[in-house]
Parts: structure tokens; sequence; C-alpha cells
């Protein structure tokens, strides 16, 4: 007798499922000595530049994602970074930033992926949608604000705007109201969709650790 009994909760398990992944980014060499303190603001700008490929990506096809049936509901202007990042560059960089601004070779790789699930898989560039920007609301607040006590950019002023989500509301009912979603889109797949979906959802973080690993080798510690 078949069994009717719901799948867990897609955010759960992509939470679960990419803790390691998760954690290696968030703890890589790059942006441990960022955090810390040790390396300087032109490395920050650097990562602003990079992030900026990242954004365009996940966003330039947002009219289109938006008419998809899973990936639609998640396709918010509120969340969109990518102005914010250009603000931020042109305080950073100044107003010639784009001119001296190339991706890395992790960066190419990061937002060429991004580009072939937003042209031909949605569900999958959803969790590449869900690994950024739920990241920014949490883990982001945390670089912003040690970007702000290191460099002396003015709170939530030029410099940190892409951390800031004003048109956001409350980040932790966002959140919640993101996770909801992300569940009712899970139940939208079959358990081979979701397990792919999981799949992409580590990958997204390699993506991002590999970017960091480009950054370490740019910006390495003064012996």
């Amino acid at each position: 007798m078949p069994s009717h009994e719901q799948p867990p909760a897609l955010s759960a398990v992509l939470r679960a499922a990419s803790s390691a992944e998760h954690e290696a980014a968030e703890h890589s060499t790059f942006m441990s000595h960022l955090l810390g303190g040790r390396l300087g603001r032109d490395a920050y700008a650097e990562l602003s530049g990079q992030l900026w490929f990242v954004y365009r990506a996940l966003e330039g096809r947002a009219a289109e994602l938006a008419r998809h049936p899973v990936a639609g509901p998640f396709i918010d202007p509120a969340l969109f970074r990518t102005a914010s990042l250009e603000h931020d560059l042109e305080h950073l960089r100044g107003p010639g930033w784009r001119s001296a601004l190339t991706p890395l070779p992790a960066t190419a790789v990061y937002t060429a992926r991004i580009e072939e699930l937003a042209a031909d898989w949605p569900n999958g560039y959803l969790a590449h949608h869900y690994t950024r920007y739920l990241g920014d609301l949490s883990g982001g607040q945390i670089i912003r604000g040690v970007a702000e006590r290191t460099w002396g950019f003015e709170r939530k002023g030029a410099g940190v705007r892409f951390y800031v989500f004003e048109e956001v509301g409350n980040p932790a009912a966002f959140k919640r109201g993101y996770r909801a979603r992300l569940d009712a889109a899970g139940l939208a797949m079959d358990e081979v969709e979701r397990r792919r979906v999981v799949d992409e959802c580590r990958r997204a973080f390699a993506l991002n650790s590999a970017v960091f690993a480009d950054l370490d080798t740019r910006y390495p510690l003064s012996a």
C-alpha cells in the first residue's frame, strides 16, 4: 500500500545536507583572515567585485524566472543585490571600477553554472538562490559589522550597502517565510528531483569555497 506521508521539509534537508560544505566555506582561509581584520580594504573590495559577477548571474534572468512555477515565488526585487554592489564598488574603487574588474577563474566557473541553471534547470537555480541570499541575510551581517569597524564605513552606508536589506523588513520573519516557500517548492518535486536540488546546494557551497581559495591566493598574509 503506497505511503502518503509527506517528505521531510526541503529547507531542513538542505541545511543538514550542506552543513559540512557550509562550514568549510565560512571557515576558509580567506574569510577567516578577512573577518579577523588581518586583510586590507583592497581584499574586501575584491570580494565585493567578485560577488558582483555572481549576482549579475543570479539576477540576470529574473523576469523570465518569475514566471517559473517553482522558482518564480523566490524572485523578489527586495533581495536584489547588483545595484547595491555597484554602489559599494564605486565607493571602494572609484567611478572607473568596472574597467579594472575581471572575474577570477573560480568566479567564472561559478557564474557560468548559475547562468546554465537559470536557463535550463530553474529548480537547480533555486539551490544557488537559497545559498546566496539566506547567507547574506545571516552570516553576511557579520561581514558587514566587521567591515564597518575595520575600515570605518558608516553604519549601513557606502561600502557595505550590499549587506543592507532595507526592503526586506524584518530579516527573521523574511527568512521564515522564505523557508516556508522552500518547503512548498519541495512538495512539488519528486524524490529524485529533491536529491538533485540537494546535491546542487552542496555544489553551490563548493563553488563559493573555490572563489575564496582564489581570493586567498591573491591576498596571502604577509610573512
